[in-house]
């Protein structure tokens, strides 16, 4: 049967029901499953109606900006997922006064297993999720990276190019990596060091780094960024 319709309170609360002893839709790591039914829902489910659905959902929220990488069929609707029969509680608030009259009914006079199972069952759940996130945690984070192309203009054709450079590549910071250079001629005699760099977006300021380039006023008159380009 699958889901059938989330927008409406039958179809919230199997949802909810589905969710009661589940981390995610299918599985034990979040999958396209998740994002096909998390997108079928217009808001987040009511916390006071339909707790686990709302629990679910907040969730798999954290997980927007992996959507598309997540494991999966992108492509499947969500209704393929979920229980085959559905069993729908209209007003999980009640679900518990419901249970309490069911077992007061069926007394398993010889005891039962489920508990114990169901108890294996969550410990097995939690160590698979401790190895996600440790794994997640471990995982090396890319740093964005971006290759520039700086003018930098003397006074005049009497400047010292050789001492402006070296003044300039003088300049160290962390997540700054100098490149090559060459003297571009702008005229009257006059030569631009055009050099390139490599910088780390979070570590780096491009304005701080013309702003002290700038700094070196026997040499430098003007900067200009010629050219940018992320990696």
């Amino acid at each position: 049967m699958g889901f059938t319709d989330l927008l409406t309170d039958a179809g919230l609360a199997v949802l909810n029901n589905w969710l009661l002893t589940r981390s995610y839709v299918t599985g034990y790591t979040p999958s396209q499953a998740d994002v096909a039914v998390f997108k079928a829902l217009k808001e987040a489910p009511s916390a006071e109606k339909y707790p686990n659905a709302a629990r679910w959902y907040k969730h798999i929220a954290t997980y927007d900006d992996e959507f598309a990488t997540l494991s999966g069929d992108s492509s499947a609707p969500y209704t393929i997922y979920g229980p085959e029969v559905a069993e729908v509680t209209l007003n999980p608030a009640k679900a518990p006064e419901a249970a309490a009259e069911e077992e007061e009914e069926d007394v398993d006079l010889f005891g039962s297993d489920d508990e114990e199972e169901d108890a294996e069952a969550a410990r097995i759940r939690e160590e698979r999720l401790a190895a996600y996130r440790e794994k997640k945690a471990a995982k090396p984070k890319i740093a964005a990276k971006s290759i520039v192309t700086m003018d930098v203009k003397p006074w005049d054709d009497e400047t010292d190019m050789v001492a402006l450079e070296a003044a300039v590549r003088g300049i160290e910071k962390d997540g700054l990596v100098w490149g090559g250079s060459k003297l571009v001629p702008v005229g009257f005699g006059i030569k631009k060091l055009q050099i390139n760099l490599v910088i780390e977006d979070e570590k780096v300021s491009l304005d701080e780094l013309q702003e002290q380039i700038s700094e070196f006023e026997d040499y430098v008159q003007s900067t200009d960024i010629a050219a940018m380009q992320k990696l």
